[in-house]
């Protein structure tokens, strides 16, 4: 694990109007290493992890107290951009997102967007981000097509290279298996293990023995405290708080 922290929380409270869903978490992203967040449903994880790319500002009613860094950057400073940030961290969802746009369209997308408009390099790009994310080989005869004839397994791997395409730094996963087959769930934890040498992976997910195969730190939430964060072996194997040790052996969650 690289010692160099990515990103960082620093005392951060965060509410959705007068709910409080994360209360004082304080929680480092090593680069080049997975770093994932387990716990029940409805315990922040997804919240906190969109706070490191300022998606949780695009609700309304929100009010987010302390700070995030990225590198030594406070992202929610006025100077800014949270666009740039944005480009910086890429997200991969749940359920996949492909635009209903061709194969070659939704990984130039981004490029375009951030006003690249050489033809070859825009090509070189396309091709580059789908190798990555182990693509290419199976949809370089149909980049033309659209992408929503994908399968389901593609299509994630398919958002991942349209992250790769724009040079995130940092790639957040939000249950990106939760809708996938055994096969594609693994070529998918393939990939975030290929990834981690170039990026920083950070991972919410319900599986627990996802998280111990993906990740070297995990931590475990509950009703919006970070109750635990470390290793993950330590994690799973001698975790320090009961609450961690009932929640790892199935006796709640």
């Amino acid at each position: 694990m690289d010692n160099k922290i990515k990103m960082r929380a620093q005392k951060v409270n965060f509410f959705y109007g007068k709910v409080q869903a994360l209360k004082d978490i304080n929680l480092a992203v090593h680069a080049n290493c997975v770093t994932a967040m387990i716990g029940p449903s409805g315990c922040g994880k997804s919240t906190f992890i969109r706070l490191f790319n300022r998606m949780n500002e695009l609700l309304p009613h929100t009010l987010l107290k302390g700070k995030v860094f990225l590198d030594d950057l406070d992202i929610n400073s006025p100077l800014v951009d949270a666009v740039d940030i944005r480009r910086r961290v890429g997200m991969v969802f749940q359920k996949p997102n492909p635009f209903p746009k061709s194969i070659f369209e939704n990984i130039s997308y981004g490029l375009k967007v951030n006003g690249v408009r050489e033809k070859d390099y825009i090509a070189g790009k396309v091709e580059e981000s789908l190798k990555k994310a182990a693509l290419w080989d199976e949809v370089k005869e149909r980049l033309g097509e659209s992408a929503l004839r994908l399968s389901g397994g593609q299509q994630q791997r398919l958002c991942i290279a349209r992250c790769l395409a724009v040079e995130n730094e940092v790639i957040l996963f939000d249950e990106p298996c939760a809708s996938l087959d055994p096969i594609s769930t693994a070529k998918i934890e393939e990939l975030i293990m290929e990834l981690k040498k170039s990026y920083s992976i950070v991972i919410v997910t319900h599986n627990m023995q996802q998280a111990a195969r993906v990740s070297e730190c995990t931590g475990f939430f509950l009703l919006g405290e970070l109750v635990e964060f470390g290793k993950t072996q330590d994690i799973f194997t001698a975790p320090k708080d009961k609450r961690t040790e009932a929640y790892i052996t199935g006796r709640f969650g």
